[in-house]
């Protein structure tokens, strides 16, 4: 399937595959700006949203930084899209971050790429990976996210951390149980495991509810308007892909377990003396997060609020993504 964006005539794009340190192949398309041979060029590494594909928001990402002078590439992590690993449609915060560097390690073998000036641009979910990664490696020299999504708090504490300690343990409870399911149901054998949502949510009465896909085929009348924001995005043309999980399906249902045990946050710190650029849209529900995170990276940071921009209106919207402010960005610490 095609990308979900225009295509610039003048803007080189290749297939590609590299392998992350677990042997995991990562599929990405590789964004060359015209003048980009004989010569080292920066590059960014770019992925997300969670659950999203490289054809989705990524690769517009990547393809408009290289028009402005950098090699840019966006991939799928590992278990989607067109990523390997044999489990599909799970999400491990440890192999999803070291996917960010498997994925500097393939711009590095690029003889036009100055390993030297190589940054990355996470987007929605796959932003707490991006400051992980970029905590531990410090081969990425810059970092900026786009409505950003700590997804271990998210999964964990809820909207706006409101989650309360037993609810929380029954959160625990519940993907415990999920666990014993795939095994008595033979899913681990064979490797077809139940679905379900990485953020999970109660009923009235206080039980645990899932899904088994992220989003409707048809938008209920009385959708809120976030799940409105996002099914316009990925279950319409605007933004369907038949390999994101958002538009098509759902994440297998232990997949939140290993976020209840990873802290996204633990490293930011580490990350200075490195420039962040915190992205999020002045009327975006996940605005904390950006905050969150801005308050507790070191500087050098920044935190920018795009006036009358909602969370989806950053995946694609060109003329609210700030992308003059990320141009520069990176232009001035790569």
């Amino acid at each position: 399937m095609t990308k979900t964006f225009e295509i610039y005539k003048n803007i080189e794009n290749k297939t590609v595959r590299f392998k992350n340190r677990f042997g995991i192949e990562i599929a990405g398309d590789l964004y060359l700006p015209e003048d980009y041979a004989n010569k080292k060029n920066p590059g960014i590494v770019i992925s997300g949203p969670f659950g999203a594909v490289k054809e989705q928001s990524s690769g517009l990402y990547a393809q408009e930084f290289a028009k402005y002078g950098f090699v840019a590439v966006a991939f799928d992590p590992s278990f989607t899209g067109e990523s390997g690993g044999e489990v599909r449609n799970v999400a491990e915060p440890a192999i999803f971050a070291e996917d960010f560097s498997a994925a500097v390690d393939f711009l590095g073998t690029l003889p036009y790429i100055d390993r030297e000036r190589i940054g990355a641009q996470a987007i929605c979910g796959l932003s707490g990976m991006a400051l992980t990664a970029a905590g531990a490696d410090t081969r990425i020299k810059a970092v900026a996210t786009a409505s950003m999504y700590d997804m271990s708090n998210s999964m964990y504490l809820g909207y706006k951390n409101s989650y309360s300690v037993e609810q929380r343990a029954k959160l625990r409870d519940y993907v415990s149980k999920k666990r014993w399911d795939d095994v008595d149901n033979g899913n681990v054998d064979s490797g077809n495991y139940e679905k379900g949502w990485h953020e999970l949510g109660f009923d009235e009465e206080g039980n645990v509810i899932s899904g088994t896909t992220l989003f409707p085929k048809e938008l209920p009348t009385d959708a809120d308007p976030v799940t409105t924001a996002f099914y316009n995005y990925y279950r319409t043309p605007r933004g369907y892909h038949e390999r994101s999980i958002n538009s098509t399906t759902g994440w297998t249902a232990t997949t939140p377990m290993s976020f209840y045990e990873f802290d996204l946050y633990k490293n930011i710190k580490d990350i200075s003396p490195r420039p962040v650029m915190f992205i999020a849209g002045e009327n975006a529900h996940s605005l904390y997060h950006s905050e969150e995170a801005y308050a507790l990276a070191n500087e050098p940071k920044q935190l920018v609020v795009v006036p009358n921009a909602d969370h989806v209106d950053l995946y694609d919207k060109k003329d609210k993504i700030p992308f003059d402010k990320l141009v520069n960005f990176f232009k001035e610490n790569l």
